[in-house]
């Protein structure tokens, strides 16, 4: 089995190559590696799409700057079914549109706007930064022997506000819910980042190596 992380120059990819190549050693799941070649991501049995940085630029990285690697992850989600995984603004970039800055469409995988954290309490600051509990919505594979009360690690200013509420699997609570977890058929986002989140990040990580939409 093949795991490909998605390098399109919008993210430090090191901790997460490090995380996933120790739990797919852990659990027999074959190679990962690290790459901005589209037959790379063609042949791959999962995918992982990290981002850091903004939503326009890290859109404009993947859409203009690595068209063809964004065309190939495009056939290997939607038409070959691979299962995907997106982390931070890599879950973002799953949004319909986000609106940082300026409005800028996203894949459109996730019926959502990427917009910004507004706490309702004034002493809580953005960005939303550290360790929080994960609350769990609804069941999910990628998710099973995690609980409500976890913690994991966020470093964002901006969420995903779902126009299909059944598309949001976990959230956290910041001054009001911010979107932690989004999926539908075989595509799943994380804002927070798993490599980043111990125990519970592992074994989320573990999970979407074993799982089977």
């Amino acid at each position: 089995m093949l795991t490909v992380l998605i390098d399109y120059d919008s993210g430090n990819l090191h901790s997460a190559k490090k995380a996933f190549q120790r739990m797919a050693a852990a659990g027999g799941h074959g190679e990962v590696i690290v790459s901005a070649r589209p037959e790379d991501v063609a042949r791959a049995d999962r995918i992982v799409l990290p981002g850091d940085g903004a939503f326009p630029a890290c859109r404009n990285a993947l859409f203009r700057d690595h068209a063809a690697l964004n065309a190939a992850l495009i056939e290997a989600v939607e038409v070959k079914a691979r299962p995907f995984l997106g982390i931070c603004v890599g879950m973002q970039l799953m949004a319909t549109r986000g609106l940082e800055y300026r409005e800028t469409p996203g894949l459109g995988w996730i019926d959502a706007d990427v917009v910004a954290i507004e706490p309702e309490t004034a002493a809580l600051k953005v960005p939303h930064m550290g360790w929080n509990d994960l609350v769990i919505d609804r069941p999910h594979p990628v998710l099973d022997g995690l609980s409500t009360g976890d913690h994991v690690y966020f470093v964002h200013s901006y969420h995903m506000a779902l126009r299909t509420p059944d598309q949001r699997i976990a959230h956290a609570e910041y001054g009001g819910d911010v979107t932690a977890v989004v999926g539908r058929d075989n595509m799943i986002g994380t804002q927070f980042h798993p490599e980043k989140s111990q125990a519970a990040g592992l074994r989320l990580i573990a999970n979407f190596l074993d799982w089977r939409p």
